[in-house]
């Protein structure tokens, strides 16, 4: 069975807290930082082995210095949630986010790591032309990507079409729409639908939904980070509803 590892502090402790049937072992670098320690005594009530590495050797072990002083072995390949089980527990207050084709690690991190705050339900992604779970998406989500399902479907422009048949409006955001993301009360099941870094939306993805919204840009600068534009668009979801709900 083949291995990968997660690393950073925060990453690390959330996945010990939702699948430590899914971790194997912990590497540590640093026996005096009182945050490494409370890692050490959570992944020994886990059940796991542990084991005192230098930095470099950490490094090497997950190709990156940004570990922390910590890095998680765990069985590599474990399953997603699926599209089916998204489909059959839709309800009145689902959001989902749908990521067409990023390509950069660290923006699907803090997709990720946003989609928690946010309540989102399950975040989609192609199978094909886009970043996969690896460490750094794990390490900069910061937990979410051990809290949020991330669903791969092979046809994305489907996908759609089958949210919409359960009931789902779906939003997607382009440069070249009419509307405003202010425009709208987002009240009912929705989703809301990012394009790739550069390039946006493709067509069929853009053809699939039922509103096209944008980011006023009131400066100089043409659009935002994607993960950026992500935030202000969740955040202003959860504004809405909030609102429309009589809630603070």
């Amino acid at each position: 069975m083949s291995t990968s590892y997660i690393f950073g502090i925060h990453a690390i402790s959330r996945r010990l807290e939702q699948a430590p049937q899914h971790c194997r072992k912990l590497f540590y670098a640093d026996q005096r930082n009182p945050r490494l320690r409370q890692l050490v005594e959570q992944a020994g009530k886990a059940g796991l082995e542990v084991s005192l590495e230098s930095k470099a050797q950490l490094s090497d072990r997950c190709a990156s210095d940004k570990h922390q002083g910590c890095v998680l072995e765990t069985v590599a390949g474990e399953p997603l949630a699926s599209f089916e089980q998204c489909l059959a527990a839709i309800d009145d207050q689902s959001l989902l986010l749908v990521l067409d084709g990023l390509q950069d690690p660290h923006n699907l991190g803090a997709c990720l790591r946003t989609a928690d705050a946010c309540g989102v339900d399950a975040v989609i992604i192609p199978k094909d032309r886009s970043v996969k779970m690896n460490a750094t998406v794990r390490k900069v989500a910061a937990g979410g990507a051990e809290t949020v399902p991330l669903i791969e479907v092979t046809n994305l422009a489907r996908c759609l079409k089958q949210l919409q048949q359960a009931g789902v409006w779906i939003f997607g955001t382009s440069d070249n729409a009419h509307a405003s993301l202010f425009q709208y009360e987002y009240a009912g099941p929705m989703a809301l639908v990012m394009g790739a870094e550069g390039t946006g939306l493709r067509r069929l993805t853009k053809e699939s939904c039922d509103h096209l919204i944008k980011l006023p840009m009131l400066g100089q600068v043409e659009s935002l980070n994607v993960s950026v534009a992500t935030g202000v668009c969740l955040y202003e979801i959860l504004r809405s509803r909030s609102s429309n709900s009589g809630s603070e």
